[in-house]
């Protein structure tokens, strides 16, 4: 075996986990932390109940919520000015993959100056950044787990990947009660992305034992509570998929995305779709198109996804496709790219974007642009 890195920050979990996030903040040698969240979450009532537990505690924050879905990259810019001006010491993200993405992204221009757009690709970041707490509200993106940013570049239409083991927060607070104030379609969104975060981490070509433990496990649980979160989303559902969305983030952050993550990164830029929603759509087809280069793998999770076995692994590959497809049309999900996209002529400009994702490296087909074309056309 290969030598293999498994990086995740220190979690805590459970109900009611909120509570620690002054203490946690303090541990990291805090005393003025940022809080970056969302109108949504404020208005949820979250932001009122992390500011009591800073002040039980005697911290002084400051607040930023210029956060939009899709976080773009003058939020950043103005982030990290008002992060400097306040004299911040840690940030703290409340919130979903958008304010904790943006609160990465803050981190790292306040720290190591110069603007976000130096910092696409990988391992580009040279100075530490403060230490980060995140309190992760739905249970899908892994960007409390993951050594991955997302900016969108407002000039180029374009979601920017920013990969660096710096990107890990130090801790994540995942309490599962944040979930519960989420709207219906917001939580199997979230499901979405972290099924497909699984499903992408296990056929990577940088998978590990280490990642496919997680990767599975995942994609076994997500599996099997989406359609009891899309009938009933109790809170054992949502702390069972918190559970599959932490583990899908621990195999993602290590072993990487496809295809998959490429395209909705240009999709998402181009037209600013919600980002779990692109997967019901992108995902199938991109496995169809990596069946042959991992076709054990594929069949290891055609197996998850059905409880059943066949002797042959192309047969059992196809059924787990099969089987997603019809989950997704179950939980009345989005099917072709026409019902997000006005016109099938951005689809060249998007794929040659797509081609470009450093996402793409991992895929365990190699692909050029005019792969994804076919792969886009297909779902038209």
């Amino acid at each position: 075996m290969e030598i293999a890195k498994f990086s995740i920050p220190e979690i805590i979990f459970g109900r009611g986990a909120i509570k620690y996030a002054a203490l946690c903040t303090k541990r990291l040698g805090g005393e003025r932390p940022m809080v970056v969240s969302d109108p949504g979450l404020r208005q949820a009532g979250w932001v009122s109940c992390l500011f009591e537990v800073l002040e039980k505690e005697g911290l002084q924050w400051c607040y930023y919520e210029d956060v939009v879905s899709n976080p773009r990259d003058t939020q950043v810019t103005k982030g990290a000015s008002f992060y400097l001006e306040n004299k911040a010491d840690v940030i703290i993200a409340l919130g979903g993959g958008s304010p904790m993405d943006a609160a990465k992204g803050i981190a790292i221009v306040a720290s190591n100056g110069g603007r976000i757009h130096d910092y696409e690709g990988a391992n580009r970041i040279n100075r530490p950044l403060p230490p980060m707490v995140f309190l992760p509200s739905t249970a899908g993106s892994g960007a409390d787990i993951s050594q991955f940013a997302i900016i969108t570049d407002t000039s180029r239409h374009l979601k920017m990947t920013i990969v660096s083991r710096t990107l890990v927060p130090n801790i994540s607070i995942i309490d599962p009660l944040l979930l519960t104030t989420k709207p219906h379609n917001l939580v199997l969104a979230a499901a979405i992305d972290a099924l497909s975060h699984a499903i992408e981490a296990h056929v990577s070509i940088i998978a590990s034992p280490f990642t496919e433990l997680q990767s599975a496990k995942a994609i076994e649980i997500i599996s099997s509570y989406l359609p009891r979160a899309y009938q009933d989303p109790s809170l054992e559902v949502l702390e069972a998929l918190s559970i599959a969305s932490t583990a899908a983030g621990m195999a993602f952050s290590n072993a990487g995305l496809g295809a998959d993550h490429a395209l909705a990164h240009s999709i998402g830029g181009m037209f600013d779709t919600l980002h779990g929603e692109v997967h019901s759509i992108l995902l199938p087809a991109v496995m169809r198109f990596n069946l042959d280069w991992a076709l054990p793998k594929m069949a290891h999770i055609g197996r998850i996804l059905t409880r059943k076995t066949w002797k042959s692994d192309r047969k059992m590959a196809l059924l787990g496709i099969e089987s997603l497809e019809n989950l997704f049309l179950s939980l009345g999900t989005k099917q072709r790219l026409r019902e997000i996209m006005p016109d099938p002529s951005y689809l060249p400009l998007i794929c040659r974007m797509a081609a470009g994702d450093i996402c793409l490296l991992t895929n365990p087909r190699p692909a050029t642009w005019e792969d994804l074309l076919s792969i886009c056309e297909e779902i038209w």
